[in-house]
């Protein structure tokens, strides 16, 4: 009798470890979902500062057209990937990036357009969605770490196998000076 007491005690023990672990991999799974909505909801709304920039710019840099058509661009590609991995989505939007701050380097050259106070409220605004995005990314990598961490470790990773939870991409925006686009000016 002792030894069904054992069996069932530890079957008791393995029942409640693997409902313990599958709502750790459901719930990291849901916060990494959330991470990435974030993300998008942040890239959406700079996405949408954009033509108001451009326009602004356009006005008082007319013969910087290259810039600007790189911007536009830029932008395009962006709203177009938005249904891309992760992988995909940061080439295009450190792309977008680049170009955006190249428009902000072109702008430093117009004194009168740095004092506009519509550029002025625009240049805030990007400079408040470049930190909200940093800080959505930082989420969402965060939650993938500890998602993909549990799914490769014993012995969750049997059971994350067992109900096909799989890895996901980091969100990993390059670009060549490593931060956000700088959009101060002076």
């Amino acid at each position: 009798m002792p030894v069904l007491w054992i069996v069932l005690a530890v079957v008791v023990v393995l029942v409640l470890w693997a409902v313990l672990a599958y709502n750790s991999l459901v719930r990291l799974r849901n916060e990494a979902d959330q991470g990435w909505a974030n993300i998008d909801v942040q890239l959406k709304r700079r996405a949408d500062l954009i033509p108001n920039l451009v326009e602004t710019v356009k006005g008082y840099a007319t013969h910087e057209r290259g810039t600007l058509d790189a911007v536009v661009k830029a932008r395009a590609a962006a709203v177009a990937a938005r249904d891309a991995g992760p992988a995909q989505r940061a080439a295009v939007e450190g792309e977008l990036t680049q170009v955006l701050s190249r428009l902000l380097v072109v702008a430093e050259a117009y004194p009168d357009l740095k004092a506009n106070q519509n550029f002025l409220a625009l240049q805030e605004e990007l400079t408040g969605t470049e930190s909200k995005i940093a800080y959505a990314r930082q989420f969402y990598n965060d939650q993938v770490m500890r998602l993909n961490t549990l799914i490769a470790s014993f012995p969750s990773n049997v059971l994350a196998g067992l109900f096909h939870f799989t890895p996901r991409e980091f969100f990993d925006i390059e670009d060549p000076v490593r931060g956000p686009a700088k959009v101060e000016f002076s």
